[in-house]
């Protein structure tokens, strides 16, 4: 089950991959756009392309604005047609199509659907790494509390401490310093936010400190860690960095 959830999580979100194919006057094209980029450099866009005929153009503006759109021509690099983005500060996004020619016939790779790229720091893998093993590791054990809640010959309530704990080291403790070096900022979920990555999180750890509260002097706490399992297991279903941290234009301005 947790390595399910990892890899739901890898597959969806919105600062993963785009991926899709498209045909361009009856040639098939397979694209991965990115949607993350880091604040140290332009937005590399990359497309296979083989047919030296096919060009195209990228088309983008800042996200959430009424900008007119501005063009970057692709420009042909071995086997693909490739261009950059302009740098943008963290938390900065913008959205942009990628336009492809052939004859007379131009397509936009994902229709009038816009593709929108959000800028952040560079995390070290120091940080990084610690962090999303911390927070599987909890929801390993998260799951095993719940399965063993079931179990009315087994006590579950070991496992639950551990959930806690690991969830809470990978959540308040390391995940705020990766923030940090992404966007800036310590924490944007509730009271300061609506950051709904760190939202699932409080909401993960207040049900389990429910749980381990019900527990106390050896009570019988099982429907308590079922229920705490089964919401963290919820909140690893919601897309990591859905409603994440987004810089405001008029903030940008004055920096």
């Amino acid at each position: 089950m947790t390595l399910a959830a990892f890899v739901y999580q890898r597959r969806t979100g919105p600062t993963y991959p785009a991926r899709g194919k498209a045909d361009v006057a009856g040639t098939e094209i397979r694209y991965r756009l990115p949607r993350s980029a880091l604040t140290t450099g332009p937005c590399r866009i990359m497309v296979a392309v083989r047919e030296p005929e096919i060009g195209g153009y990228v088309s983008y503006r800042r996200f959430r604005t009424d900008d007119p759109l501005t063009r970057i021509v692709l420009e042909h690099e071995g086997d693909s047609l490739t261009a950059g983005l302009p740098r943008q500060p963290a938390a900065a996004k913008l959205a942009y199509q990628v336009h492809l020619r052939k004859g007379n016939e131009t397509v936009s790779l994902t229709g009038d659907h816009f593709i929108v790229v959000r800028y952040r720091g560079d995390v070290p893998a120091a940080v990084l790494l610690p962090h999303i093993l911390v927070i599987f590791l909890g929801m390993l054990f998260s799951t095993a509390a719940g399965l063993t809640a079931l179990d009315k010959r087994s006590d579950p309530r070991k496992l639950a401490v551990w959930a806690a704990v690991i969830l809470f080291a990978g959540g308040i403790i390391l995940g705020p310093i990766m923030q940090q070096y992404a966007f800036g900022k310590l924490w944007t979920g509730f009271p300061l936010g609506s950051d709904l990555t760190d939202n699932k999180t409080l909401i993960s750890l207040a049900v389990w400190a429910a749980a381990l509260i019900a527990g106390r002097k050896g009570r019988d706490a099982r429907k308590w860690i079922l229920a705490a399992s089964i919401i963290t297991l919820a909140v690893f279903l919601i897309p990591h960095s859905l409603m994440g941290s987004e810089l405001k234009w008029e903030q940008a301005a004055g920096m």
